[in-house]
């Protein structure tokens, strides 16, 4: 989400809402003092090599074939490189009255891996390198604020296999400010290339590991400006930026479909100091708790177009119908007009309903409604309104609509049951299914609530 042109910085939640920004006037990041850890940090396992740079929190600052040593990432400013970025409430964020740039107040709460609009470094805190894994740990900065370091450490792990690298990402949040903020979208992570990797590719039809033709979202000559990007759902998980020869990167984030990318500026050439880039970022909109340890995963893959899919076919699972079990963690579901009772996750969401129309809204997906005859919903309540709605969006679709959803009961008496609800009572379940909502109860009183351990197309075992 981080694209800076002339130092400013095109955030992905503006980009989604068409907001247009003005000029920015965050400072040219300037010499500090000499710190503990310092300079580029490699892994090179003679196919690839990656490298981290520690004077701005082991964001990722260079990746390239070992021969070639020509590297496609971009470090144009700050808010480029490939990194980390996450997004809070609320907006704005003024911590002790502490006011952020005006370009920039729309971000509201925005730790970044690199630094500050105002040209402050995050520290790192830990590095090692054992020339199989690197770590490195940091403080990030709150991009939109001056020397405002986040209550929160950054945390990854990088391996490299043959022409991959392999990224372990961690947020480990501490705000002082408790309250429990609705989702946002999450960059994960943020990915810029130079220019001559501007040919953005990927797959988003309805027929994923079928080998189905792919889709050029950018090809040469495509129309640039100050919002180049787009979004589109990535069935099969990836997406690459590539150059005239078809040989780039790519990025597969197992699970994250929806996606935002693009390029700005002239494509197709330009080097890592230059203005021009492309930008890939796999999402998933999740809430951050203030205590929260959130962790992703994902590849970077340098190679052509046919080896970067093969990479992807030969490591990812195939589309089935989902089942989410709430063990540990909201596994992306997100909710309207309810709340929930906090991190950590121990092995339930404990939902506290809104008095009007609560919703769960579940991570976007790909199956076959013919493949998933029946929903089944673990849960208990003490609701007096026990009764719950499962709704869906079929591909292409870019709500609920009403009629595409199935009713049932629920027993309110406060013990768990599993409920099967029966898809097929209604003819609109069929073809692609995308997303999945539950309304588990029509309103919340007080003292109400309803706790869910799963929702899935898998029956569970019964306790």
């Amino acid at each position: 989400m981080h694209l800076r042109i002339r130092h400013t910085r095109l955030p992905l939640l503006l980009a989604l809402l068409g907001f247009t920004l003005p000029a920015g006037h965050c400072d040219t990041p300037a010499d500090g003092a000499q710190k503990e850890f310092s300079g580029m940090s490699y892994l090179d396992n003679g196919t690839i090599r990656i490298g981290v740079d520690l004077d701005l929190g082991g964001a990722i600052g260079y990746l390239a074939d070992s021969k070639q040593q020509i590297s496609v990432v971009n470090n144009h400013d700050w808010g480029r490189q490939i990194q980390m970025s996450f997004y809070a409430f609320p907006v704005p964020f003024e911590p002790r009255g502490k006011k952020p740039t005006e370009t920039w107040k729309g971000l509201g709460w925005n730790p970044i891996q690199s630094g500050d609009c105002f040209g402050n470094r995050a520290k790192v805190l830990a590095h090692t390198n054992d020339g199989k894994t690197m770590y490195t740990k940091c403080i990030p900065m709150q991009w939109p604020l001056n020397n405002e370091p986040g209550e929160c450490t950054f945390e990854t792990w990088i391996t490299v296999e043959g022409a991959t690298a392999h990224v372990r990402s961690r947020l480990n949040n501490a705000r002082t400010d408790t309250k429990q903020y609705r989702a946002r979208s999450q960059e994960l992570p943020a990915v810029y290339t130079n220019g001559p990797w501007y040919r953005l590719t990927t797959y988003d039809g309805d027929q994923p590991f079928t080998n189905a033709p792919v889709r050029r979202v950018i090809e040469k000559g495509a129309t640039t400006g100050i919002f180049p990007w787009t979004s589109y759902q990535a069935t099969e998980n990836w997406s690459a930026l590539l150059d005239d020869e078809d040989w780039g990167l790519g990025i597969w984030h197992e699970g994250a479909q929806h996606t935002i990318a693009g390029f700005a500026g002239k494509p197709g050439k330009g080097g890592t100091k230059d203005g021009p880039t492309g930008y890939i970022s796999p999402l998933h909109a999740d809430i951050l708790d203030h205590n929260i340890q959130y962790e992703y995963q994902y590849d970077l893959i340098l190679g052509t177009l046919t080896e970067i899919r093969r990479y992807v076919y030969d490591h990812a699972p195939r589309p089935t119908p989902p089942t989410w079990e709430f063990e540990s963690d909201r596994r992306h579901w997100t909710y309207v007009n309810a709340t929930d009772a906090g991190w950590p996750i121990n092995g339930e969401l404990h939902v506290i309903p809104g008095a009007a129309d609560p919703q769960l809204i579940g991570p976007p997906g790909f199956w076959k409604a013919e493949d998933a005859p029946t929903l089944y919903v673990r849960a208990a309540t003490n609701s007096q309104t026990p009764h719950g709605e499962v709704f869906w969006r079929a591909s292409g679709q870019p709500g609920f609509p009403s009629e595409q959803s199935v009713q049932f009961d629920l027993v309110a008496d406060g013990e768990y049951h599993t409920y099967a609800v029966d898809m097929t009572q209604s003819p609109a379940w069929k073809g692609i299914i995308m997303r999945l909502r539950l309304d588990p109860v029509s309103k919340g009183m007080p003292g109400e609530w309803v706790k869910i351990q799963s929702i899935g197309f898998e029956e569970p075992a019964e306790e």
